[in-house]
C-alpha cells in the first residue's frame, strides 16, 4: 500500500523524552485518573481539559510558552502566530491513546497496548505486550526521515535508536536547531527541507517508473 514514505521528526521510543509539559502528566498518572473516571477523550480546549491543565501547570511547569513546554524550543516560526497554533495545539485524543504513549514512556519501550496480564494473554498470547518491530518494514521501502536538535518529543537520541531497528538506510535530514514543530510551521521549511523532500519523491518516481 505504502510506496515511500518522509518521516518528519517520527516518534516510537520514548525513553529520552523532555518536554517537561509531558514529564509532569506521566509524573502525576493522569492517564490512569482520567481512565477511571471514565473520560473517553483527553480535549484541553473543554472546560475540564483548561481546570487540567492549570494544575499541570501551577508551580510545576512554565506554561508562559506552553508550545516550547510541550514540544521543545522552536527556532523558525513566527512567534505572532502562537496564540493561532494553540487553537489547535495540543489536539484532542482519545485516553487509551494517552495511556498507551504513558505506558511507554514509563517502561521505556515500544511496544502495544498493555491491557494487563490476563487480557494480554487473550490478545497476544503471552503475559507482556509484544514490542514494535520495526525490521518489519520492507528493506526496499524508500524511506526519508528528518529530526532536529532541539525536539523534546522525537529526542535524538531515541530517532537513532529506531534507525537501528529498520533493515534499510534511510536518507537523513538533521536540523540542529529545529525543535518538533518546526517541522509543522518553519517559516524556512523551503530552504531547510521541504526542496529535499520534493526532490526525494520526485526521483524515487522516476526510478518506479523507469
Amino acid at each position: 500500500m505504502v510506496e515511500a514514505a518522509a518521516l518528519l521528526c517520527p516518534i516510537s521510543y520514548l525513553e529520552h523524552i523532555s518536554t517537561q509539559f509531558v514529564i509532569r502528566m506521566v509524573d502525576m498518572h493522569l492517564d490512569q485518573m482520567i481512565l477511571a473516571m471514565g473520560i473517553h477523550q483527553l480535549n484541553f480546549r473543554s472546560d475540564w481539559g483548561i481546570n487540567l491543565l492549570n494544575s499541570i501547570c501551577d508551580g510545576h511547569v512554565d506554561c508562559n510558552d506552553l508550545l516550547t513546554s510541550i514540544t521543545g524550543k522552536n527556532c523558525c516560526f513566527n512567534n505572532s502566530r502562537v496564540d493561532f497554533y494553540l487553537d489547535y495545539e495540543p489536539h484532542p485524543s482519545s485516553a487509551k491513546n494517552f495511556h498507551h504513549l504513558f505506558q511507554m514512556i514509563r517502561k521505556g519501550t515500544f511496544s502495544k497496548y498493555d491491557y494487563g496480564i490476563l487480557k494480554n494473554l487473550i490478545e497476544y498470547g503471552q503475559l507482556k505486550p509484544p514490542a514494535f518491530d520495526l525490521s518489519l518494514i520492507p528493506k526496499s521501502l524508500p524511506l526519508l526521515m528528518a529530526y532536529g536538535g532541539n525536539d523534546a518529543l522525537a529526542d535524538v537520541a531515541d530517532f537513532q535508536h529506531t534507525l537501528k531497528e529498520l533493515q534499510s538506510t534511510p536518507q537523513l535530514i538533521y536540523l540542529e536547531n529545529y525543535g518538533h514543530v518546526d517541522f509543522i510551521v518553519s517559516t524556512t521549511a523551503k530552504e531547510d527541507f521541504h526542496d529535499q523532500l520534493i526532490g526525494f519523491f520526485r526521483s524515487w518516481g522516476k526510478s518506479s517508473s523507469s
